[in-house]
């Protein structure tokens, strides 16, 4: 009789530990696909970026260096690994294009442009999405974290070495001075 007892406790135990891993797994795969949603809309707006600078470059020549400012920090932001070396790389080519759009203001020709106004909304719905994106990125990383440090499911994710995840985290002061897309 006893050892049925101790049976059906190692067998409960056990029933524990796949529970807590598969939820650790399902968490650790959606915030997995959560940065790869963030990846697609950084890729989309990487295109809408070099678009929007040839655009520019037809109207202002003389704005060489800005050019290589924004070029540069696209490069730089496409090519950042990991989620804090990619809001670091971000956060500067959020301030590159704020350069870019307030020299725009200076072109009423290029401020007119169909193509411009077109790009500009174009940039103004991905950077909304890359904030959704994002907001659900953080959400599941929260999640994972959460239940990475909560009693018992910590102890799961200590045997069978589950780490959290990075924040994606934009500057402050660049998310409350988004480059702004309006005219």
């Amino acid at each position: 009789m006893i050892l049925y007892i101790i049976l059906g406790i190692v067998v409960v135990l056990v029933a524990i530990m796949v529970v807590f891993y598969n939820s650790l797994v399902s968490l650790k795969n959606r915030a997995k696909e959560a940065w790869a949603d963030i990846d697609v809309q950084l890729k989309r707006r990487y295109d809408l970026i070099s678009n929007l600078v040839n655009i520019v470059k037809g109207y202002a020549t003389h704005e060489r260096e800005l050019f290589e400012k924004v070029t540069l920090a696209r490069t730089a932001a496409m090519s950042a690994q990991g989620v804090v070396e990619k809001a670091q790389a971000e956060n500067v080519l959020a301030g590159t294009l704020k350069s870019l759009f307030a020299v725009s203001e200076n072109y009423p020709d290029l401020k007119a442009s169909v193509n411009f106004l077109e790009l500009q909304r174009e940039l103004t719905d991905t950077e909304d999405k890359i904030q959704a994106a994002r907001r659900f990125y953080n959400a599941n990383v929260r999640d994972l974290a959460i239940k990475i440090e909560s009693f018992p499911s910590n102890i799961v994710a200590k045997i069978f070495n589950f780490k959290k995840m990075e924040l994606f985290e934009i500057a402050e002061a660049v998310e409350k001075q988004a480059p702004q897309v309006q005219f």
